[in-house]
């Protein structure tokens, strides 16, 4: 149950807004005026005032805001074995607003990266915080949902199966090795569980030569063989959203396409589910939730920065525990404020003055934290 371990009563999806100084140092890496070793050092100072910040306003798990990466998925998807990232012909497409045209491929066989980045990045957090350390990657259906099959070399994989069981043995492998780092809170950001939800996306994917009434099960069958074989102290949760890129969205549509499996069909021990706008629909999907697994409402939104009141976030749990025990929910903003280096359209101001509200509103509901 949320409280003693992750989630948490009042908890966070991950990234936040970059601060300035680390803008201005990354903008002078790329041009060249400072050498490799300075952008870290910039990224150091930053990440361990962000984890301060973090706990002053007393959430119990921190994260290193993403500091160092320009995409919530890229930076982790192309370290991977077998698979490159390069500039591509498609420009993913939010509303209104163009997405930079990076894009990944399968080129090899699919191997663990189990000496990724990554994991030094999640070291720093654990020992510059007093609390739990929580790390975030991409799941990785977002090697596959994007992309289709023309992203995924015929030669190496003639049959997608093969690709999809080597994909969950790496990923199987990486968990671990987070785990061996000392990782005992890690989540999966699994948006296209969510895409899926959405009839426009759903056509998309049929154009990319899937099926979209079977990929939510091969999909769950991927996240369960990442996660499934975890050791018993690690708590894994999964983020799903609709889209997050300068506060801008891609799809719409509730979660009942997915629901049942989503909820039932992947051990995850949590679900922090986007429910800041009518573009989620009803709570009436969280029905199918068993027990023992916990639902974190994503009532706070993190596109803008209007301040939502606190009673009408409590108004909003109330609605969702008809279909879920109150015990078993629990409060954070909709998505990260972050999701790449950009940011979303909200000041720094209002991003903290959200999570306060998210922990003050979870000590109200559920009593202290």
């Amino acid at each position: 149950m949320p409280g003693s371990k992750p989630p948490f009563r009042a908890d966070q999806v991950g990234s936040l807004l970059r601060p300035q100084a680390l803008k201005e140092a990354r903008a002078r890496r790329a041009s060249g005026e400072i050498g490799a070793a300075a952008l870290p050092a910039v990224e150091d100072d930053e990440i361990r005032k962000v984890i301060a910040k973090q706990e002053a306003i007393g959430l119990k798990a921190v994260t290193d805001g993403e500091f160092r990466r320009a995409f919530w998925h890229l930076d982790f998807l192309e370290r991977i074995g077998g698979v490159e990232s390069y500039e591509g012909e498609q420009q993913p497409m939010f509303k209104g607003v163009q997405h930079k045209p990076v894009m990944l491929r399968t080129v090899g066989k699919v191997v663990p990266a189990i000496d990724h980045p990554m994991i030094d990045h999640f070291r720093f957090v654990k020992d510059n915080a007093n609390v739990v350390a929580k790390m975030t990657i991409p799941s990785p259906t977002s090697l596959h949902f994007r992309y289709g099959r023309a992203s995924i070399d015929a030669g190496v994989y003639p049959d997608l199966d093969a690709f999809f069981a080597d994909l969950g043995q790496a990923y199987a492998a990486m968990v671990q090795a987070f785990y061996d780092a000392g990782c005992r809170y890690l989540q999966l950001d699994e948006v296209n569980m969510a895409y899926l939800c959405d009839p426009e996306q759903r056509d998309g994917v049929r154009e990319r030569g899937a099926d979209p009434e079977t990929l939510p099960a091969t999909y769950a069958m991927l996240m369960e063989a990442a996660i499934g074989g975890r050791p018993d102290d690690m708590s894994v949760t999964t983020h799903l959203c609709r889209g997050n890129f300068r506060s801008t969205f891609v799809a719409s549509g509730g979660y009942e396409p997915v629901a049942e499996i989503l909820l039932n069909g992947i051990s995850f021990d949590g679900y922090f589910m986007e429910y800041d706008t009518d573009r989620a629909g009803g709570f009436e999907p969280l029905r199918f939730t068993p027990k023992g697994k916990t639902i974190v409402l994503g009532l706070v939104t993190s596109k803008t920065g209007e301040m939502e009141s606190k009673d009408a976030i409590k108004a909003r749990i109330e609605e969702a525990s008809k279909f879920v025990p109150l015990d078993q929910l629990a409060l954070s903003p909709q998505c990260g404020f972050s999701s790449t280096e950009e940011g979303n359209v909200i000041t720094e101001d209002d991003q903290w003055r959200k999570l306060e509200v998210v922990v003050e509103v979870a000590k109200e509901v559920w009593g202290g934290l």
